[in-house]
C-alpha cells in the first residue's frame, strides 16, 4: 500500500499547493477545543477530589505499613508548604484527561481522516475501539496488583523503623503503573497496525517470535518502578498472551489477503502503471 497520500480536491489550490495557513488555522482552532475539554475536565476532578483521591491510595491502605504511624488509620506524609496543593492538581489533572478524552481524541480523530484513504479510516476507527479497552485493561491490572507489590516492597523495611511515605512519592508510583500498564498493553496493537500498512510481515513476527517474548520479560522487569518479580510477571505475562493473539491476527489476516495486487486498493487509490502493456 503507498504511504503518499494524494491532496484532497478541496485542500488544493490551482497550482495543486496544500493550504498551509488553513490546516494551521484548523489545528489551531481543535487544539483550542481540546484545550478548553481539559479546562473543564480538570474543574471537575477538583470537585472530585475527595473520592478519586480515596479511590488511589486504597492499594497503600491495604497494607500494614499504611497504619504504623497512626494506628489504625492510614497515613502518607507531606512533606512541604506546596505539595498538597500539587498533589491535589496532578489528580484533577488525571480526571480531567479521562474524563475530556472523548472531546480530544475527536479532535485527533477529525483532523487526521481528511488524510485518510477509505479503508485506513475504517481501520482507524477499530484501532481506537480496541485501543481504549486495552489501556483501561491495562491500567485496572496494575491497581489490582498495586496493594500486593507494595506489600512486597515495603517488605524490605527494617524491623525497627517506620515508613513515612510522601504522598506526592506514592501518587507518582500510582501513576507510573497506571501509564505504564495502559501503554504497555497497547505494543501488540501496534504490530498489528505495522502489518495492516505493509511494513510488518507475519514472516518476521514468527521469525523473531522468541527474542519478543524475552524482551518483553526484560522489558516488564526494567520499567516497572518497584522491579519486584510480581509487578514484572504481572506485565509481562498478558503482553505476551496479546502478542501471540497479534501474531494469530497477522497470520489469518495474510491468508485471507489476494493474491492481485490491484485488489488490496481502495475505492479512491491509483492502481500501479504497468509499464510493460
Amino acid at each position: 500500500m503507498a504511504l503518499l497520500k494524494r491532496p484532497n480536491k478541496a485542500a488544493v489550490d490551482d497550482e495543486g499547493r496544500m493550504p498551509l495557513m488553513e490546516h494551521l488555522r484548523e489545528l489551531r482552532n481543535r487544539l483550542v477545543y481540546a484545550l478548553l475539554a481539559l479546562i473543564v475536565g480538570i474543574v471537575i476532578g477538583f470537585l472530585l477530589f475527595n473520592p478519586v483521591w480515596d479511590f488511589l491510595k486504597e492499594p497503600f491502605c491495604e497494607n500494614a505499613a499504611a497504619h504504623q504511624l497512626r494506628p489504625g488509620q492510614c497515613t502518607l506524609v507531606t512533606g512541604g508548604i506546596f505539595q498538597p496543593f500539587f498533589t491535589t492538581l496532578k489528580v484533577s489533572a488525571m480526571v480531567g484527561i479521562l474524563v475530556s478524552s472523548p472531546v480530544w481524541l475527536y479532535q485527533i480523530w477529525a483532523f487526521v481522516t481528511p488524510a485518510l484513504y477509505r479503508n485506513e479510516k475504517r481501520y482507524s476507527v477499530a484501532f481506537m475501539a480496541i485501543a481504549i479497552p486495552l489501556f483501561l485493561g491495562g491500567a485496572a491490572l496494575a491497581y489490582i496488583i498495586m496493594d500486593t507489590s507494595l506489600a512486597i516492597l515495603l517488605g524490605f523495611t527494617p524491623a525497627d523503623t517506620v515508613p513515612a511515605i510522601q504522598i506526592d512519592e506514592y501518587l507518582d508510583y500510582v501513576l507510573i503503573m497506571l501509564v505504564i500498564f495502559g501503554v504497555s498493553f497497547e505494543l501488540p496493537l501496534l504490530l498489528v497496525f505495522l502489518n495492516i500498512i505493509g511494513v510488518l510481515s507475519y514472516a518476521t513476527v514468527k521469525r523473531h517470535r522468541r527474542t519478543v517474548v524475552f524482551c518483553m520479560f526484560v522489558f516488564g522487569a526494567v520499567i516497572t518502578p518497584g522491579g519486584d518479580p510480581l509487578t514484572m510477571m504481572a506485565l509481562a505475562a498478558p503482553m505476551v498472551v496479546l502478542y501471540f493473539m497479534a501474531e494469530g491476527f497477522i497470520f489469518l489476516r495474510e491468508r485471507r489477503m489476494p493474491r492481485d495486487p490491484d485488489e488490496l486498493l481502495s475505492d479512491d487509490e491509483a492502481a500501479p502503471l504497468n509499464l510493460d502493456d
